[in-house]
């Protein structure tokens, strides 16, 4: 067992000479698509660019050898920054750093309790709610990029979107989006024009991160102050990376391991506190990027960290004259690329309630910038609608056999805090038979609300002086009515 699993992790870093060849072409990729956004963020957070994107180079590397989802990028992201912005503001680039450890803390406590099986209550709906919004979101963050401007801007996006669609017709052994940074960069040079640079951006690193711990006390109060951001942190952080490792198992018909995910992130943020780094979370733009271009591996994971650390220093004069035209162009291809498109379509053949809970999805999370709003709305409703679409399946008819003087009622369906009133309303607690059989052969008390309702019913009857008789109980039904309801058990069968 043992063996088998060292040969799949093998297999997830090296998978063949051309497979290593398109892990490293589009983790490449990976990293000019996260300069912009990992800058854009860090202002978002009160922070300096380079907090980010140290931030974003320790998450990448300790993700890839720890992670549960090769191919998926990891970095300092918008939602987790958007939680972090208000204790920056009032406390301090330090109790930052101590909450990013206590963050991770939390999601490595997460995995090893294998919690990540709350996904499954995430449904379709909600996930392709995820991603439209993200779309939306990716796109509208390169808007403030082509505003006020000259045309100069427009051509260079323009030229950059003809390069990224068109020359893969072309040449496929290098991304184009690779192609269209060093096209665009090198026409920028050739030919000065008044268009921004990834210099203009925000200050880039001139220097290798290093080992550091958050300069707090080590007292109570320091706790009271970061532990409600740690916990919001921590929970944005793994709802984000288990909502995009789905979206890469989808996209690449595989599995992977969300539970070990969320460790490897946890330890991914430990590591990014203790080198004055930001907390972070996977990135679903910059991996869809990374697997359209033919990242499958943990080696384009890792690629994506190393290669950011020599753009962020060996290589910092030239990457600071990219243009920022090249890098709006990859993520409006990205955003066009993320949607689900045929997520329109499918509106006029799913259920409604599939459309209002995608619909839901994709306004909050777009309204508020936050994923896990967006996801938590969804979801409410996705188990809003099932409640009321499993109530609607319960039924109870009747039947008199007057030589017996006996009513017999029966229940079909499930019985819960939801239908749990529709079912006693089903009963005439006057009935005129001396006799009541409730028959709930064909149903299933769920929980204590159930069991509530049916000892309540059968209380009732027998206050009026009727013989209550229940028969039918499954096994796990009878459990429960036996703990909850002993007075209803002993007049079962």
């Amino acid at each position: 067992m043992h063996s088998t699993a060292f040969a799949r992790y093998r297999a997830e870093w090296f998978d063949g000479t051309a497979n290593a060849r398109r892990d490293i072409l589009a983790g490449m990729v990976g990293t000019f698509a996260l300069i912009p956004e990992v800058i854009a963020f860090s202002f978002v957070a009160g922070i300096d660019p380079e907090v980010g994107l140290f931030a974003s180079f320790i998450i990448g590397i300790v993700i890839a050898f720890a992670g549960g989802r090769p191919a998926m990028i990891s970095g300092a992201a918008g939602s987790v920054a958007l939680v972090a912005a208000a204790l920056v503001h009032a406390h301090g680039l330090q109790y930052l750093l101590a909450a990013t450890l206590l963050a991770g803390l939390f999601q490595i406590i997460f995995g090893l309790m294998k919690l990540d099986v709350l996904m499954r209550f995430v449904s379709r709906s909600v996930r392709t709610g995820f991603v439209n919004a993200l779309a939306i979101l990716i796109f509208s963050a390169q808007v403030p990029q082509m505003l006020h401007v000259s045309w100069h801007t427009y051509a260079m996006i323009g030229g950059g979107l003809a390069i990224i669609y068109l020359a893969p017709r072309i040449i496929t052994a290098i991304p184009s989006p690779l192609i269209c940074i060093l096209v665009l960069t090198v026409v920028s040079i050739a030919f000065p024009m008044p268009i921004h640079t990834v210099a203009d951006l925000g200050r880039l690193p001139s220097s290798l991160p290093s080992l550091t711990g958050p300069g707090v006390p080590a007292q109570w109060e320091t706790l009271r102050i970061i532990l409600p951001y740690a916990i919001a942190m921590a929970a944005v952080g793994l709802l984000e990376s288990m909502m995009t490792a789905s979206v890469v198992d989808d996209l690449t018909e595989t599995t992977s391991s969300k539970a070990r995910e969320c460790t490897g992130l946890g330890l991914a943020n430990i590591a990014a506190g203790l080198f004055g780094g930001i907390a972070g979370c996977g990135m679903i733009g910059q991996t869809v990027g990374n697997v359209r271009y033919g990242g499958r591996g943990r080696l384009s994971t890792f690629v994506a960290g190393v290669f950011l650390l020599l753009v962020m220093v060996p290589l910092r004069p030239w990457v600071a004259q990219v243009p920022v035209a090249a890098l709006v162009a990859i993520m409006i291809m990205v955003s066009i690329s993320t949607f689900s498109w045929s997520s329109i379509r499918d509106l006029a053949r799913h259920p409604k309630v599939s459309g209002v809970v995608m619909a839901a999805t994709v306004i909050v999370t777009v309204a508020t910038h936050d994923l896990s709003a967006g996801v938590a709305v969804g979801v409410l409703l996705s188990g809003v609608f099932f409640a009321f679409k499993v109530t609607r399946m319960m039924e109870v008819t009747s039947a008199y056999d007057e030589a017996t003087d006996t009513r017999t009622y029966f229940v079909s369906g499930q019985i819960f805090f939801a239908s749990a009133d529709i079912f006693a309303d089903r009963f005439d607690l006057r009935d005129t038979a001396s006799n009541v059989r409730i028959d709930l052969t064909a149903s299933h008390l769920w929980d204590v609300t159930a069991v509530g309702t049916l000892e309540e019913v059968v209380t009732r009857m027998r206050h009026h002086d009727i013989a209550v008789e229940v028969v039918g109980l499954n096994q796990a039904s009878a459990i429960l009515v036996d703990r909850l309801a002993p007075a209803v058990a002993a007049y079962s069968t």
